[in-house]
């Protein structure tokens, strides 16, 4: 009764050809359906992830952003070669910034991008605005044939886009996050898809928080106690390999 795929939480095989794995994870291992599972890349632009991007301009410490980029890099193309849905999402508005909502929105009064930009006025039109560099994921993670962007107005990708609808309908209930900032987009998205009946998981090591250390240890606690699993890219990567190559 101790062994691992005993005790495996998530979603089991719908039928008995459907090909699974059990990835090591805290609090306990879950077992993730191959054809039910995406890797969800968070917010991977040059705005959370670069130098004189939107984080670094607000004086955010963006010095773990580059081994985040090394560790994703490595999970997705494990992704790709089993199958697995890779799923970047990109956040930001209009260059107007109409999406971002008025002063009747809590996202204008809390946003520090927007109060970054209000106090440097120089920066409207530019920060997190579509079609701009800051807007564009880092050349690192460029999406490939297959994958998917997902445009996204607010910290949770469930908020106002059509991801809902896209997982159910290819039957995926199992989500991999990876991203920046593992406090903030990642754990917002994880957190609404823990209610909307997702199995989320984390890959710890490839995350990269906003703000001091503590709140990447919090984020990490809140998901494993509360909303979902922790793990390494190391596990997924050496996991999602074991599944036959025809997974893919």
């Amino acid at each position: 009764m101790n062994d691992m795929t005993t005790l495996a939480a998530g979603l089991a095989p719908s039928d008995p050809s459907s090909i699974s794995v059990v990835l090591p994870a805290s609090p306990e291992a879950i077992r993730l359906e191959i054809s039910k599972t995406a890797l969800i890349v968070v917010d991977m632009q040059n705005a959370y992830a670069s130098p004189k991007g939107y984080l670094d301009v607000a004086g955010f410490d963006i010095s773990g952003a580059a081994a985040a980029i090394e560790k994703i890099a490595v999970a997705v193309k494990a992704a790709r070669a089993a199958g697995i849905q890779v799923i970047f999402l990109q956040n930001g508005w209009d260059k107007d910034y109409v999406e971002a909502g008025g002063p009747g929105s809590p996202n204008w009064h809390k946003s520090n991008a927007l109060k970054t930009m209000r106090k440097r006025p120089e920066l409207m039109g530019s920060m997190l605005a579509k079609g701009g560099w800051d807007y564009a994921i880092v050349d690192a993670l460029t999406p490939q044939p297959g994958d998917v962007v997902i445009p996204k107005p607010r910290y949770s990708v469930f908020f106002n886009t059509n991801i809902d609808s896209f997982l159910r309908s290819r039957g995926i209930r199992n989500l991999v996050f990876t991203g920046i900032a593992t406090n903030v987009c990642v754990e917002s998205s994880l957190r609404d898809a823990y209610h909307l009946e997702y199995f989320g998981v984390v890959l710890a090591d490839a995350t990269h928080q906003a703000g001091p250390e503590f709140a990447q240890k919090a984020a990490l606690y809140n998901i494993e106690t509360f909303f979902g699993w922790v793990s390494t890219v190391a596990d997924f990567c050496g996991t999602i390999s074991q599944a036959p190559a025809s997974a893919a």
